[in-house]
C-alpha cells in the first residue's frame, strides 16, 4: 500500500468531525448523497470571493485573476479526469448538465432513434434521456439487471445494442447498490454501433480514479460535492463533440470549448472550491515532486483498499443478523464502500432517526434511483445507506453495527 496521509491526519482537516451529539462524536456515513468538507475548501472559497471576486473577461485585476482561477480549475479537473482543459464544463450540478447535454444532443437526432439507458442508474441519468420522447420521438431502451448481485445483464445490454443506437447513458457505479460497471467494455459495445456514450460519474469518482482516455467515453459527469467539494456539477466533453454540439445559449455567449456548454454567469467561488478539494486529495500524498495526476492515482488506489476493508467487515456483520437484508453485490466484486439494507419492522427513516441518535448519520429512501428500489420490491421507504469516505474509521462502523444490533433487539 502507498503511503498517504494517516486516517488522523485526514480527519484534522474536517471541521465537521468536531461535532458531537448526546456526547457521542458524530459518525458520518451520508456521504454518497455529499461529503463533509475539509477546511482547506472552504478557505479557497473564502480567499476569492474576498479578494477576487469578479465577473469574467474584462481588463482589470481582478477580473483577469477570476480568468485564471476558472483556467487552473479546468487544469485541475483535466487531471483528475486524464482530459484536456478545453474539455471540461462547469455547471449549477450534474442534473442540470444532463439535461443541458440531451437537448443539445437530441437536436441532431430524429425520431425513431434509439437511446439505451439502465435500470441501476440515479434518475438523473434516466429521466433527461426520457425527456426526448415527449420532445423528439425516440425510443428509449433500458438495461436490466440483477437484483441478487446488483450487477446489470451485459447479455441484455448487447441486445438492445443496435444501428439505431445514438447514445449508451451508463452509471458508473450505483449510488444505492455500490456497484462498479465496466465502462471500458460498455463503451466498447457501444462504439461498435456507433453510438455515444454518456457516464453517470458521480457515485463513481469518489471511489476510483475516473480515466476518460482508458475507458473511451464521449461524455462523462461527475460531482464535486461527492468528493469533498462544494455543490456543484463538471461535465467532460471529448473536443472535437464539444465543438460540433449545436448547444443551447446566448448568441454572444463564448462559443469555443467547454464554455459552449455553460449557461450564464457560473457559480465562480463554487468551481474554485472544487479544484480545491481536488489538490486537497492529490496532498494527501506527501510527495510534492510527483505530478498531480499521479499522487491522485496513488491516493485513490490506498483510499480504496481501506474503504475495502471497512465495508467488508461491515457486510459481514450485517449480512450474518437476523432480520437485516442487504442489497447489491458482495465484497468480493466490483463495488464502492457503500451498502444499503433494510430491517425488518423498521422503516427506513425509522432506522435513520434511531442511529442519528447515537450520533451515527445515515441516509434514507430512494436516492433519486427509483427504479432499482422498485425493482427490488421495496416500498417508496425504500433503502438505509451508508458509505465509508476518507475520514470513516473502524470504530465508527463498529458503532454502527452496533446501533444496527441494538434495533433489532428492540424490533416490533
Amino acid at each position: 500500500m502507498h503511503r498517504i496521509a494517516s486516517e488522523i491526519e485526514i480527519r484534522s482537516h474536517f471541521p465537521a468531525l468536531t461535532r458531537t451529539m448526546n456526547d457521542r462524536p458524530v459518525a458520518y456515513f451520508d456521504g454518497p448523497g455529499g461529503t463533509q468538507v475539509p477546511r482547506e475548501v472552504g478557505e479557497a472559497m473564502t480567499e476569492y470571493l474576498y479578494h477576487h471576486n469578479a465577473n469574467t473577461h474584462w481588463a482589470y485585476p481582478a477580473s483577469k485573476e477570476t480568468d485564471e482561477a476558472l483556467l487552473a480549475a479546468r487544469a485541475t479537473f483535466a487531471d483528475f479526469l486524464n482530459a484536456k482543459p478545453e474539455e471540461i464544463t462547469f455547471g449549477a450540478n450534474m442534473t442540470t448538465l444532463v439535461f443541458h447535454l440531451a437537448r443539445s444532443i437530441g437536436r441532431q437526432l430524429e425520431a425513431g432513434d434509439e437511446i439505451v439507458i439502465t435500470d441501476l442508474d440515479h434518475h438523473a441519468n434516466i429521466d433527461p434521456w426520457r425527456a426526448l420522447e415527449v420532445e423528439k420521438g425516440i425510443r428509449i431502451k433500458s438495461v436490466r439487471f440483477d437484483t441478487d448481485t446488483g450487477q446489470l445483464d451485459w447479455a441484455h445490454l448487447t441486445d438492445l445494442l443496435s444501428n439505431k443506437v445514438k447514445v449508451l447513458a451508463i452509471g458508473g457505479a450505483s449510488n444505492a447498490l455500490g456497484t462498479i460497471n465496466d465502462l471500458k467494455q460498455a463503451t466498447s459495445l457501444a462504439h461498435q454501433v456507433g453510438a455515444y456514450v454518456f457516464v453517470d460519474a458521480v457515485h463513481y469518482a469518489p471511489h476510483k480514479l475516473v480515466d476518460v482516455q482508458a475507458i473511451g467515453c464521449d461524455f462523462l459527469a461527475c460531482s464535486p460535492y461527492k468528493f469533498y467539494g462544494p455543490h456543484l456539477g463538471v461535465l467532460f466533453g471529448k473536443h472535437e463533440l464539444l465543438e460540433q454540439l449545436s448547444v443551447p445559449k446566448l448568441l454572444p455567449a463564448p462559443n469555443h470549448n467547454g464554455e459552449r456548454l455553460e449557461t450564464g454567469t457560473q457559480n465562480h467561488e463554487g468551481i474554485v472550491g472544487a479544484a480545491a478539494a481536488v489538490n486537497f486529495l492529490a496532498n494527501l500524498h506527501p510527495e510534492p515532486s510527483l505530478d498531480r495526476r499521479l499522487r491522485l492515482q496513488l491516493v485513490f488506489d490506498t483510499l480504496h483498499q481501506r474503504g475495502h476493508e471497512l465495508i467488508s467487515h461491515l457486510w459481514d456483520s450485517l449480512k450474518n443478523m437476523n432480520h437485516v437484508t442487504v442489497y447489491g453485490p458482495s465484497p468480493e466484486m466490483p463495488r464502492t464502500p457503500t451498502v444499503s439494507f433494510t430491517v425488518d419492522g423498521f422503516s427506513s427513516e425509522e432506522v435513520t432517526r434511531r442511529l442519528s441518535n447515537e450520533a451515527i448519520f445515515t441516509s434514507h429512501g430512494d436516492f433519486y434511483a427509483t427504479t432499482v428500489v422498485h425493482k427490488l420490491g421495496l416500498s417508496e421507504e425504500g433503502l438505509v445507506r451508508t458509505g465509508c469516505a476518507c475520514y470513516t474509521t473502524q470504530n465508527e462502523v463498529d458503532r454502527l453495527i452496533e446501533g444496527v444490533k441494538h434495533l433489532n433487539r428492540i424490533r416490533p
